[in-house]
């Protein structure tokens, strides 16, 4: 049996056998989560069409969903709790006949994304779920960073409306943005007292939730990267590989008020790159520096004229104002509507 282990032929029958179980097990679980919101949503249609005969704002009675709940339980377990058909009632009331819930996602995920009242802010974070392919773990972390809030903030009416329609969508450099990025994920105080290179190192040890909050098609390269110039030796703080856009994207990070030579020194790194790192088929690499605060006016002045490839954006390292965004967007909304 020995030689039979180690021969080749046999080796990559039990590595294909192997693949082919992976991929199946996968493939049965997918089906059976799919079937599962596709029950439920049938569940959430019968309840709502016994109580409410199919009238949308009617009230359901709550003695009606712990009595189901009591006795479902009895015949098929702890999937019918209270707050499970709740949830399958709301799963039919947000989609409708014709606006069914996508197999692409679990049972769990369309919990968390019932949570959000806001059909806009719903619809993105669906959309984004799906496209990056986010853990439920995932998709709560970015729900309570207000993702769809601080994107939204910065766009207007038609923007806003396409955001919640397709998630973020990344087809140039300004697709990349944030405002601001949010570092909670790091539990560093608000008032907490680090360095650049201890910020630097923390985010590089939470590797994961930092390419999270990036984004879509980042691919990490390397930290304190070293370039030369002149026999003049240079850091980059984080070099990362948008595998979307296809180019590198190098940022570098600042405790303080950015500087008009923080901005001519990524400019620097992005003409090294541009030329020396780049590969035949690279686009031209993209420089963000992010600082905890920003003058808009220096910047303004500083990147006069300068490579439009470079950005300076804000970061936090505690969750934003949900309300305080929110209220931007509403605004937004409604300055749309008085045109």
């Amino acid at each position: 049996m020995s030689e039979l282990v180690q021969n080749a032929t046999y080796q990559g029958l039990l590595e294909q056998i192997s693949n082919t179980y992976t991929a199946g097990r996968g493939a049965a679980l997918q089906a059976v989560n799919t079937q599962l919101v596709r029950t439920y949503w049938q569940v959430g249609r019968q309840i709502v069409e016994f109580e409410q005969g199919g009238k949308e704002r009617a009230e359901y009675g709550a003695s009606l969903m712990s009595q189901l709940a009591t006795d479902l339980r009895l015949r098929h377990g702890k999937g019918f709790s209270r707050s499970n058909l709740i949830y399958m009632r709301l799963l039919y009331l947000r989609y409708p006949i014709g606006q069914t819930p996508s197999d692409l996602l679990s049972w769990s995920h369309y919990v968390e994304l019932l949570m959000l009242d806001d059909p806009l802010e719903r619809s993105f974070y669906e959309q984004q779920a799906i496209q990056e392919r986010w853990s439920v773990a995932e998709l709560k972390r970015q729900k309570a960073a207000s993702l769809f809030l601080r994107l939204a903030a910065s766009k207007d009416k038609a923007g806003i409306l396409q955001l919640a329609q397709q998630g973020q969508v990344v087809a140039q450099p300004e697709d990349l943005l944030r405002e601001p990025y949010v570092f909670e994920f790091l539990k560093i105080p608000e008032f907490g007292q680090v360095s650049e290179t201890q910020l630097e190192q923390a985010l590089s040890q939470h590797l994961q939730q930092f390419l999270l909050e990036l984004g879509k098609g980042f691919t990490f390269v390397g930290r304190q990267y070293r370039i030369t110039v002149s026999n003049t030796h240079y850091k980059v703080d984080l070099v990362f590989y948008h595998r979307i856009l296809r180019c590198f994207v190098l940022i570098d990070l600042k405790m303080g008020s950015i500087q008009h030579y923080d901005i001519g020194q990524m400019n620097l790194y992005l003409g090294y790159f541009a030329k020396e790192e780049n590969m035949p088929d690279d686009q031209p690499p993209i420089g963000i520096i992010l600082s905890r605060s920003k003058d808009e006016l220096l910047v303004e002045y500083a990147t006069y004229q300068m490579n439009s490839q470079l950005f300076v954006q804000k970061y936090q390292l505690y969750l934003p104002d949900r309300e305080e965004l929110r209220r931007e967007i509403e605004q937004t909304l409604r300055e749309a509507g008085e045109e």
